[in-house]
């Protein structure tokens, strides 16, 4: 044991994920019934304590990967959350992260054995502590960077349409965009790439599919949509 700082009080710390999804024209947010008390049963994120061979980083990514199944997901960290008051049961700091993800890659067996569930993004509930706090910090993040960095790409399908690409962006920015204005800005960029293949699930007509092209985005990286 450590004979340093002992006249200091300890505290806690704590990593709790924010995971996003999109699905059906929703963005989207991984929540459940906390299984623990203080606030047993209640509506909350999914997180865990930092164990002591742990940076934050390492915690959050063990913690996203435990959930998920799902390795190098993107995640950023959204920020400190520590006061005195946020935990009734210790004294505990939070370091909360968001992390991105395809819905369809998420293994449904981990997502039965934490009981998790995707909430539409305008329709969170009540969330333990401050948690929803958390949340609109991590969706205000998002609407920053959407615009900047191709993060839509890691919530959609390896092949997607312009339609999904355009209510993803609606969905995370929380407002319409003009269509005619929005395709043709996608069109001017050379790293998202037009198919030949046809998604016919929405018309008889269809629509092409598109993809990301990573090497051509970091040969031009001044993205800006």
């Amino acid at each position: 044991m450590s004979i340093f700082y002992n006249e200091h009080s300890k505290v806690f710390v704590s990593v709790d994920c924010i995971v996003f999804g999109f699905d059906e024209g929703q963005l989207k947010v991984l929540v459940g019934r906390r299984r623990m008390n203080p606030g047993c049963g209640q509506w909350s994120l999914y997180g865990g304590f930092v164990r002591d061979n742990e940076s934050i980083d390492d915690a959050a990514t063990r913690v996203l990967f435990e959930l998920t199944g799902i390795r190098n997901l993107y995640m950023r960290q959204v920020g400190a959350f520590g006061s005195v008051d946020r935990d009734p049961g210790e004294r505990v700091v939070s370091i909360a992260y968001y992390a991105l993800i395809n819905v369809n890659d998420y293994d449904k067996k981990l997502q039965e054995q934490y009981a998790a569930e995707w909430v539409s993004i305008d329709n969170v509930p009540q969330l333990y502590s401050d948690h929803n706090e958390m949340l609109r910090k991590a969706r205000k993040m998002m609407q920053m960077k959407i615009s900047s960095e191709p993060i839509s790409f890691k919530l959609l399908p390896n092949l997607f349409t312009l339609t999904q690409l355009q209510r993803l962006y609606e969905a995370v920015c929380g407002e319409e965009v003009d269509k005619r204005n929005f395709r043709k800005r996608i069109k001017e960029m050379d790293f998202i790439e037009k198919t030949e293949l046809i998604d016919k699930s929405g018309s008889k007509r269809g629509a092409y599919l598109y993809r990301f092209n990573k090497k051509a985005y970091k040969e031009d990286p001044n993205f800006k949509l």
